[in-house]
């Protein structure tokens, strides 16, 4: 193995750039070249590659997002686009390729593998629902991100008396708006898994109102409503203020936290230590505290990883 590439895919995220940084410079210490492959998987079939050197990495690890740039490439999964992602890895030279990403993503690096092309999987989605690793790239950023917002907006919501909702995202998993709930204080979180019944939490805001406690925070994640709707519904109900906020791409952005740059300089030495060590068609978790490999294969068949079924619990409990 001589040459290996690396790629950013689908949607953003922070700690991305950190993970670059790191497998780039993991592979320089094991004398490897390496290609930066720009656009996700279009880049890859279009052949947009350029040389990545420690000093292309530089000062990138407190960036959010990706400098390669991503995008979604639905051709990917069909024959065509699969071909020419494998024309390009060819006529590149490429011995093995590193993809960073989420379900999408992950799915076609193992469609890649099936063609016999040297394939390893970090997983990268602020969703929090990519089986088989503890945490992926990016969370850890969203959550702190969704905290800052919903303290904010707790001072403004205690100071009119009002009820205010949080539009997070998750369209299939409520991760990001059950733990946000937890860490801020909200009172309320509608999640995909468990959406709630909205008669109850009116309920609950109306004795809140009565005890005196005349202002609540209800997170909702957009796969268990939309904010509007939910606002609309609540108001007509309670019969006072209700205001909304839609977080929307603002969760992808901003400085890696702390944990995501460390977790995405772990990834990236681990991808390259595992292709080195015949890993390759595999995936790169985090599994209590400690970096594994898990088969694509196996990835791609799970279902999306579960909320936590504590999680709902202690939200509930907390909220009161």
């Amino acid at each position: 193995m001589k040459r290996i590439a690396v790629l950013t895919s689908g949607g953003d995220c922070s700690g991305m750039n950190p993970t670059l940084r790191a497998v780039v410079r993991a592979a320089l210490v094991h004398g490897l070249e390496v290609l930066g492959i720009f656009k996700g998987y279009r880049g890859l079939m279009e052949r947009l590659a350029k040389p990545l050197s420690t000093h292309a990495v530089s000062g990138i690890l407190q960036r959010g997002g990706t400098f390669l740039q991503s995008a979604r490439c639905p051709e990917m999964l069909t024959s065509e686009g699969l071909i020419r992602a494998v024309d390009g890895t060819r006529a590149l030279g490429i011995d093995a390729i590193i993809v960073i990403g989420g379900e999408g993503s992950i799915r076609g690096a193992c469609a890649l593998h099936h063609q016999g092309i040297p394939v390893l999987a970090i997983p990268a989605s602020i969703d929090n629902d990519i089986p088989f690793t503890d945490m992926a790239l990016g969370v850890d950023t969203a959550l702190n991100n969704i905290i800052h917002a919903v303290d904010a907006i707790k001072e403004t919501a205690s100071s009119h008396d009002r009820t205010f909702v949080v539009e997070t995202m998750g369209r299939n998993s409520g991760y990001l708006a059950v733990v946000a709930a937890i860490a801020s204080g909200a009172e309320f979180s509608l999640i995909p898994e468990a959406p709630g019944d909205i008669e109850t939490i009116c309920q609950s805001l109306r004795q809140r109102f009565d005890q005196g406690r005349d202002n609540s925070i209800i997170i909702v994640a957009e796969g268990a409503g939309n904010a509007h709707d939910v606002a609309a519904a609540i108001k007509d109900r309670i019969g006072f203020e209700v205001r909304i906020m839609v977080l929307g791409h603002y969760q992808r952005g901003g400085s890696p936290s702390a944990f995501d740059r460390l977790l995405g300089s772990r990834f990236g030495i681990a991808a390259i230590d595992g292709l080195l060590n015949g890993k390759a068609g595999c995936m790169v978790a985090l599994n209590c505290a400690e970096m594994c490999f898990v088969d694509l294969e196996k990835v791609t068949q799970a279902k999306r990883r579960p909320v936590d079924r504590m999680l709902p619990s202690l939200a509930e409990v907390l909220g009161l």
